[in-house]
């Protein structure tokens, strides 16, 4: 793979890579390229997720010596399970696993958790040389990151922690290349100021979309908000189930839950059926997606590419219902085997159920 391909499988799929320029001389020089996700092991996996997991599968694929670290220290910092940090564990596994049944090559990627990183003194070491090249106003406005708002560290001081931690993650593991959704750009952000400050690598930052709840933004006034804490805020979330599917949901739960979603007539932005077609159906493999519907109303079509469906449904050509219903059987065909992947585990089906008993309570 020449560098133009591992360039184009490594940037597609994403909103903002900071710098494309940085990306493609480290290509060029032909050295080892080390990159990671951290993620908080906060619950059950949905779909919002698969975004971010079938781009490690692109950077793996591309030549990136990867690392995934388990953010089990930031979900408990974040209240994520109730603190409860045997069940924050085991949504490791669920998320191992997932991985696993996606085709994500989980023998190439080295797998690390917060537990491991805590226990040197050096990661602590760096740690207090970031706090001290920041303001306490800088670390607060970072706070997005985790889905907080500033106040909220006046409660519980330990949220100052986490974006300090998140900057510390990466120059502790050494790495040149860090992903993240949209919503961690000023943790990204951070670890690249403060890099120059400390003389750590400056990590180039990949920034992946995020998939809007099912709900729709409503009626809330956005104005003033950046990109990333729109994304933040209007994002899928476990602690909202209608909001998102869950990957060990029923054909039936699915439909159900497409059929309900938030899809404006001719209206892409902020619109998650349209979102999960362009950042999840069609980044598989020859996709293409089938809609069926009566010929009285334009007959079956076969959409073959992205930009044929966006193109028919701008210009009303293609109705929201009808497009709910294609995507949601596409939808299934793709999360079919990672279900049967999940709760044909013992072990993962007994994970999954301890977590949701969890949630409910």
């Amino acid at each position: 793979m020449d560098v133009e391909e591992r360039l184009k499988l490594i940037t597609r799929n994403t909103v903002e890579i900071i710098t494309v320029k940085e990306l493609r001389e480290k290509l060029e020089t032909g050295s080892k390229i080390k990159g990671y996700i951290g993620y908080e092991p906060s619950g059950l996996t949905h779909v919002g997720w698969l975004v971010w997991i079938m781009k490690v599968r692109d950077l793996v694929e591309a030549g990136v010596d990867f690392t995934v670290l388990e953010a089990t220290w930031h979900a408990y910092i974040n209240d994520k399970l109730g603190g409860d940090m045997n069940l924050i564990r085991q949504a490791t596994t669920i998320i191992r696993k997932t991985m696993e049944a996606l085709g994500v090559p989980v023998n190439r990627i080295k797998f690390v958790d917060a537990e491991e990183l805590a226990s040197d003194k050096r990661y602590w070491e760096i740690l207090i040389r970031v706090a001290k090249k920041n303001t306490l106003a800088r670390i607060k406005r970072a706070l997005t990151i985790m889905g907080r708002k500033m106040e909220e560290a006046e409660l519980d001081s330990s949220k100052i922690i986490y974006p300090l931690m998140q900057v510390s993650d990466i120059f502790y593991l050494d790495l040149d290349l860090a992903l993240g959704g949209l919503d961690q750009r000023k943790a990204h952000m951070l670890a690249r100021d403060t890099a120059e400050k400390l003389g750590f690598k400056k990590p180039i930052a990949i920034h992946t979309p995020i998939i809007s709840s099912l709900k729709g933004i409503g009626r809330m006034d956005t104005s003033g908000l950046s990109k990333d804490e729109i994304a933040a805020l209007f994002k899928m979330s476990k602690s909202i189930p209608e909001s998102t599917i869950f990957l060990h949901e029923d054909d039936d739960t699915i439909r159900r839950k497409i059929r309900k979603a938030y899809c404006p007539p001719r209206q892409t932005e902020r619109n998650p059926i349209i979102e999960i077609n362009k950042y999840i159906l069609f980044a598989q493999p020859n996709f293409k997606l089938v809609v069926d519907r009566p010929k009285k109303y334009g007959g079956r079509v076969v959409y073959e590419s992205y930009s044929d469906l966006e193109r028919d449904y701008i210009e009303g050509r293609l109705h929201p219902a009808d497009l709910k219903n294609a995507t949601a059987e596409a939808l299934i065909e793709l999360l079919r085997p990672v279900r049967e992947a999940l709760l044909g585990d013992p072990k993962i089906r007994e994970y999954i159920e301890m977590i949701m008993g969890s949630v409910s309570k």
